[in-house]
């Protein structure tokens, strides 16, 4: 169905969130409220004009599934275990705006529709980062002064594309390489170790997902060693222009001159509340089965996600419902990543698979940020982890089936539909135009 008001609607639901308002002032969380509304409200029109799938898949329906096991469970949990309303509402909000970002990117769009897409993606999340960063400076005086706190939760989602680019895409360009290389710089001169740690897990992730076999994997390693060169270019740079960053970097490193150990109060903090998380749940059968609830108090009084994902899933929902988030998205990633490596090797000119690398990035940036804190703590994120959750299982969707299609008329026979595998078989020559376009 075609809508003139669908990349207005696309825009609408990415780009509001991006501007997280950290001021004390009495307007500043009307603001954020409305800008949340405008977000879902936006969302909805797109479903409203969305295509369908025709055909059934497994792991469409098993995401889904799970996803709504998810929020489903945390409404069982809210009235078993009689939490505030209020707590639990601020709470489940990102988890709620996970999945309608996953009934946005889980579509048969069309590639306009998927351009526009990752195009108001990628940009929100460079307007994340320059308004967080931003902020930041502006609070707390001067750019060596920025905590981590100025670190937006989607900085490693931004990562992960740029590597896409240079890895796959190979689009080398002047702006990306910059915008790369102001990304390392922000990790070390705000002093986030966890996501300087993500930044090397990407690294590995795409020098992984790039090497089919054993002989590729040395050219991808080498391509790796090249931007790890760039990773210490910068951080020399970095030492220069700001020595007392550099200092405090020294006092972590164990074999450095002079080095005094430093115990980290946020890293004994979130140990504490984890250890106060875990020994809650097991406190009874019930708490055990369906978790404390999503609005539940812990160790800190703060009325959000907890700072360790996995720890809080099984916290909020315990094993009947606390699982399958993690789940979900551990399979998807592990699924869509498997297929991509097969379907890059053996064809690579299958539709949609530079959208299923992509948000493959994306979504992996999930896992490397639950280093640090917790990545469905933030509104914003939520969305876009669910839109790249989305596209993963719908691109996946479709070239599988395209791969069932382009196998049964090489073999000279109609199409089944079967489980999706990895590819064509060696032997099998592929016909020019073999692609059955789905029906909307």
């Amino acid at each position: 169905m075609r809508n003139k008001f669908a990349v207005v609607w696309i825009w609408l639901c990415l780009l509001p969130l991006a501007f997280v308002f950290r001021g004390a002032g009495p307007y500043s969380k009307v603001v954020e409220i409305l800008l949340t509304v405008a977000s879902m409200a936006a969302a909805c029109a797109i479903l409203l004009i969305a295509p369908r799938f025709a055909r059934r898949s497994r792991m469409r329906t098993l995401v889904t599934a799970l996803l709504l096991l998810t929020l489903v469970g945390s409404v069982a949990t809210q009235w078993l275990q009689g939490n505030d309303p209020g707590n639990y509402l601020r709470v489940i909000l990102p988890f709620l705006l996970m999945l309608l970002g996953f009934f946005v990117g889980c579509r048969p769009w069309d590639p306009q529709r998927l351009e526009q897409m990752e195009r108001a993606m990628v940009w929100s999340i460079i307007a994340s980062l320059v308004f967080g960063y931003g902020v930041g400076i502006a609070a707390d005086g001067g750019i060596g002064n920025v905590g981590a706190i100025g670190v937006p939760v989607t900085f490693l989602c931004l990562q992960g594309l740029l590597l896409h680019e240079f890895v796959f895409a190979k689009r080398i360009t002047i702006f990306a390489v910059l915008l790369f290389l102001a990304t390392i710089a922000i990790e070390l001169v705000s002093m986030t170790r966890s996501v300087l740690v993500g930044t090397v897990l990407l690294l590995a992730y795409a020098t992984w997902l790039a090497a089919p076999s054993i002989r590729p994997f040395f050219t991808r390693g080498l391509r790796a060693v090249m931007i790890l060169t760039l990773l210490g270019a910068t951080a020399a740079a970095s030492a220069a222009l700001f020595p007392a960053v550099a200092e405090q970097w020294a006092q972590h490193v164990p074999f450095a001159q002079d080095a005094r150990i430093v115990r980290d109060p946020a890293t004994i903090t979130r140990l504490a509340e984890m250890k106060d998380q875990y020994e809650q749940t097991m406190s009874s059968a019930l708490s055990m089965t369906v978790g404390m609830g999503y609005g539940h108090d812990y160790a800190i009084r703060k009325w959000t996600a907890g700072h360790d994902f996995w720890v809080y899933q099984f916290f909020a929902g315990g094993l009947l419902f606390g699982l399958a988030l993690p789940i979900a998205i551990l399979w998807a990633l592990w699924r869509g990543s498997m297929a991509y490596r097969a379907w890059r090797h053996r064809t690579p000119d299958a539709p949609g698979l530079p959208v299923l690398g992509r948000a493959l990035f994306v979504l992996a940036a999930l896992p490397a940020t639950s280093i640090g804190g917790n990545p469905l703590g933030d509104r914003f994120s939520g969305l876009v982890f669910g839109v790249a959750l989305g596209l993963v299982v719908a691109s996946y969707a479709r070239i599988s089936h395209a791969m069932h299609v382009r196998a049964a008329e090489a073999a000279g026979r109609p199409a089944q539909h079967a489980t999706p595998f990895y590819g064509v078989p060696q032997d099998a020559s592929l016909p020019a135009q073999s692609i059955v376009p789905l029906r909307h």
